[in-house]
């Protein structure tokens, strides 16, 4: 495992930079899943105006503008906060490295490079707009096409996602939660990729009502660029051990040298022989989930069961002979699920890239990705660790439960796209004032 880009060029180049430990793997992969979902979303609005599915609005843009006192009050307090965290982060890596979300909330930082940017953004400020006065300020109209909004659409999609993904962290394991609630709302791992579809969807709708955009249309957009997303954030989950991670593999266990080697040996008695790592995460009264499953010839070891050496939550046991951060790794190998979840997305990002031409009517797509995504995580959920709702009847995980309420609103939606189309043509022809 690479929790940060120190380990990752360490281990693979040999080269000894302990300011990369401030670039984080999860991090930077979070940043590709937006970068290539925002780059989707804007081809497929690009292509949905090209064909006249999607129109512009008229906005007006004034030029030449002499800044304003607030103006310049913002621009030093921009300057002053990239001085004191980020570059604060940069000379005090050793304190911000193990965790910079952290730093970044805190009162940490650097006094002198925070007041050394505030005078150079002021100054900046003014010497880029001294010639602005009100004699030079104009007006004017421009066309504003929806695929131009992309930035702000990805800021409100994440915004929107990060915070709906704490939440219902928060929700799915409660008891965490409550023992640090800031540690937990602030920390950098801990998020539950529904909440944030759920929360992003409400605030895009309500964004896409002030830029008169039609919403059915952004979500048809969206649909192939959530599913890749997601998978590339699986791949951060992955590659940062994360402890997004499925059930325990008791075929498998971990030898003295921290490899993964077949066992023979009953499961309880693997609980047993680890039973201070394995107690910290379960009671000794409930049942520890596990399944037995051999990897066959054509498949790595690795592919069914991992153990996660140097993950970034530091869960497992110490590695042998090892000296320095994330020296960590599991007792008993589990099911890699962040890799099954992205060859699953990445199946279903092509088939939904190839329907999309197809299915021509407004959340057709959209529809579809909801099944998809419904079924996925549904079936994913099988062999991950997740809290259980006690319902007498089944105990079904948060995960599940949402899951299965997506995959009958796509089909509700998929069922009913023409009906809603005609409603919504309906209404705007009656909007039009007739001649």
């Amino acid at each position: 495992m690479y929790p940060d880009f120190y380990q990752l060029f360490k281990d693979l180049f040999g080269i000894d930079i302990h300011y990369l430990s401030l670039l984080k793997t999860f991090g930077f992969l979070v940043a590709m899943a937006f970068i290539a979902g925002g780059y989707i979303i804007y081809k497929e609005l690009k292509r949905k105006e090209d064909a006249g599915l999607v129109g512009f609005t008229i906005d007006e843009i004034t030029v030449g503008k002499p800044s304003s006192i607030t103006d310049f009050i913002t621009s030093a307090l921009l300057g002053f906060l990239i001085g004191y965290k980020l570059i604060g982060m940069f000379l005090e890596w050793k304190i911000s490295s193990p965790d910079p979300l952290s730093y970044l909330f805190s009162a940490k930082g650097n006094l002198i490079a925070g007041i050394t940017f505030l005078v150079l953004s002021l100054f900046y400020k003014w010497y880029s707009e001294k010639g602005n006065t009100a004699e030079t300020m104009t007006t004017k109209k421009v066309k504003t096409y929806p695929h131009t909004r992309v930035g702000d659409i990805a800021m409100i999609a994440a915004l929107g996602g990060f915070t709906g993904a704490k939440i219902f962290n928060a929700m799915e394991t409660w008891d965490d939660f409550i023992k640090d609630p800031i540690a937990s709302l602030i920390s950098s791992s801990g998020l539950t990729f529904y909440g944030g579809l759920i929360v992003a969807t409400f605030a895009l709708w309500y964004f896409s009502r002030k830029i008169k955009l039609d919403f059915r249309h952004l979500c048809d957009a969206a649909a192939p660029a959530l599913i890749l997303a997601y998978g590339i954030g699986r791949l951060g989950c992955q590659v940062s051990g994360d402890g997004d991670w499925g059930i325990y593999n008791s075929a498998y266990i971990s030898d003295s040298s921290a490899k993964v080697v077949k066992t023979a040996q009953p499961f309880e008695k693997s609980v047993m022989q680890f039973h201070e790592h394995i107690y910290r995460h379960f009671n000794a009264h409930e049942t520890i989930p596990h399944a037995a499953f051999e990897a066959p010839s054509f498949l790595p070891t690795w592919f069914v069961a991992y153990n996660y050496p140097h993950n970034v939550n530091n869960i497992g046991i110490p590695l042998p002979n090892y000296v320095g951060d994330y020296g960590s790794v599991l007792p008993i190998p589990v099911y890699p699920t962040p890799v099954y979840e992205f060859i699953m997305c990445s199946i279903i990002f092509l088939i939904l890239w190839k329907m999309r031409l197809k299915i021509l009517t407004p959340l057709g797509i959209f529809s579809v990705y909801l099944i998809f995504n419904g079924m996925e995580r549904f079936l994913i959920e099988q062999i991950r660790v997740n809290y259980k709702y006690d319902w007498g009847f089944i105990q079904p995980t948060q995960a599940e439960i949402i899951a299965v309420c997506i995959m009958l609103c796509g089909v509700l939606l998929f069922v009913s796209k023409d009906k809603i189309d005609a409603l919504v043509n309906r209404s705007n022809s009656e909007e039009i004032p007739s001649v």
